[in-house]
């Protein structure tokens, strides 16, 4: 019937009324967005008006060429740990006190068996029950209209971070984050000592004490003097344009105010047992093992054949020697070799075992993690970090186990005598040359007090 109109159930209005309110509280920058867009783009041509309107329906070109939407900003989305954190409800934090991953998952709707699978599951990626670290950053994503999280984030440090799947049985990812190396000069004066000297140029005292590793052989830092010079080619390391820590040493160079004594030292990187640190004419600055794996706070426990031991409460041999540093501190190989065992152990946790020639292999117990590359088979040189400390397997704090083969038997390596390290060969030394002429020639021109980045423009 003309003029008949058909009425709607109340219910229905309301469905209609809550889904617009939901789309438009999920959607309200984007909108935002879109009503900015078409306020522009009206201006523009009511601007342009009075230039046109009597040109009849042809519109000019260089207006036109406004109205594109190619000429205003592309809004960018936000992005963090490849996720588009727009399209989630995001909650970040930092670990407190005390706090446990356990904790965080029970309060965010998830049940103790989640719990359990996720420290399972996490063990061989990254432990995180025993690497859950005071102070570090987490972010639970949930998606929108969804109570219960979908993704947690666990961020141990500013080069990898954790991902978990909570939807799909606890499955845990780590991810590294592409890092970017520059080449840097650093030239400095003592006035008082080697780090405040270098931390007034700006670099971290993480340069500080790789140049004191680069040259502890051939000058004592304990007995530096005021006019004491230096200076340092070396990495540092970037992500996403921001810079982050410290890579290789390539050329070291020292000379004390009251000698005309000048100290050089090179990277040079032969294969093999050739890897390491040489003075000008060829000659290697390093013993055959680093004295320690780490930059350690103290020896916590010492080799001992009839240790009590702290966590199994009975008398048990302590083959090694314990050294105690924050989590995530790195470790290093003491010496070339390679990587002849790598995994995980109820009693050892993460672990790394390297084999240096037929006499002498060491192994690294209790780690956080294992450095980028690190593999069975893998070749490292000495001073090369192969992992972090940590506390996995039965391990009371953050320490890093260290144990030292002598043809098949564990002995005390702080009471060994090592033979020094080989020469470079003949053969290699033509080589050498070329790198140190190419160092030496960036050390002489240097000219400032100041961190420069040679890569920048």
């Amino acid at each position: 019937m003309l003029g008949y109109k058909k009425s709607i159930p109340v219910d229905k209005i309301d469905f209609v009324k809550r889904k617009t309110t939901l789309f438009l509280k999920n959607n309200k920058k984007y909108l935002l967005y879109s009503l900015v867009l078409i306020v522009v783009v009206s201006s523009i041509f009511i601007s342009e008006k009075n230039s046109f309107v009597n040109q009849g329906s042809v519109v000019p070109t260089d207006l036109l060429r406004k109205a594109k939407l190619g000429e205003f900003p592309i809004v960018q989305p936000n992005m963090k740990y490849g996720f588009v954190l727009d399209t989630f409800q995001v909650l970040e934090g930092e670990v407190k006190p005390n706090e446990t991953i356990g904790e965080l998952l029970l309060d965010n709707g998830f049940t103790g068996g989640d719990v359990h699978s996720l420290a399972e599951k996490s063990k061989e990626v990254y432990d995180l029950v025993r690497n859950f670290r005071v102070g570090k950053s987490y972010m639970f994503l949930t998606r929108r209209g969804e109570e219960k999280p979908s993704w947690f984030v666990y961020e141990p440090n500013v080069y990898e971070y954790v991902v978990v799947d909570l939807e799909n049985g606890m499955e845990v990812r780590k991810e590294e984050r592409p890092v970017e190396v520059k080449e840097a000069v650093l030239h400095g004066q003592i006035n008082s000592s080697l780090w405040v000297a270098i931390e007034e140029t700006g670099a971290s005292m993480e340069v500080a004490a790789k140049m004191e590793d680069a040259l502890e052989t051939s000058v004592d830092f304990s007995h530096v003097q005021v006019g004491d010079e230096f200076k340092l080619v070396y990495d540092e390391k970037y992500i996403e344009g921001k810079r982050v820590g410290v890579g290789n040493v390539h050329a070291a160079y020292y000379k004390q105010a009251d000698s005309d004594k000048e100290h050089y030292v090179f990277w040079f990187d032969g294969g093999g047992e050739h890897v390491g640190f040489y003075d000008q004419e060829g000659r290697p600055m390093k013993g055959r093992f680093l004295k320690a794996p780490v930059k350690y706070t103290r020896i916590s426990s010492r080799y001992n054949p009839r240790r009590f031991h702290p966590v199994l409460k009975r008398v048990r041999p302590h083959l090694g020697t314990d050294y105690a540093a924050p989590t995530g501190t790195p470790i290093y190989a003491v010496g070339n070799g390679v990587v002849v065992a790598k995994g995980y152990t109820k009693g050892n946790g993460n672990y790394i075992k390297i084999k240096h020639d037929k006499v002498y292999q060491t192994q690294y117990l209790h780690m956080s993690g294992f450095a980028k590359g690190i593999k069975k088979g893998s070749y490292v040189s000495q001073g090369q970090v192969i992992g972090y400390v940590g506390s996995t397997g039965l391990a009371t704090g953050p320490h890093v186990c260290f144990r030292f083969w002598k043809n098949g038997k564990q002995i005390n390596h702080l009471r060994e005598y090592f033979p020094p390290s080989k020469p470079l060969p003949d053969e290699l030394l033509p080589e050498f040359f070329k790198v140190r002429d190419v160092y030496m020639e960036k050390l002489k021109a240097v000219d400032s007090s100041v961190a420069m980045d040679e890569t920048a423009p």
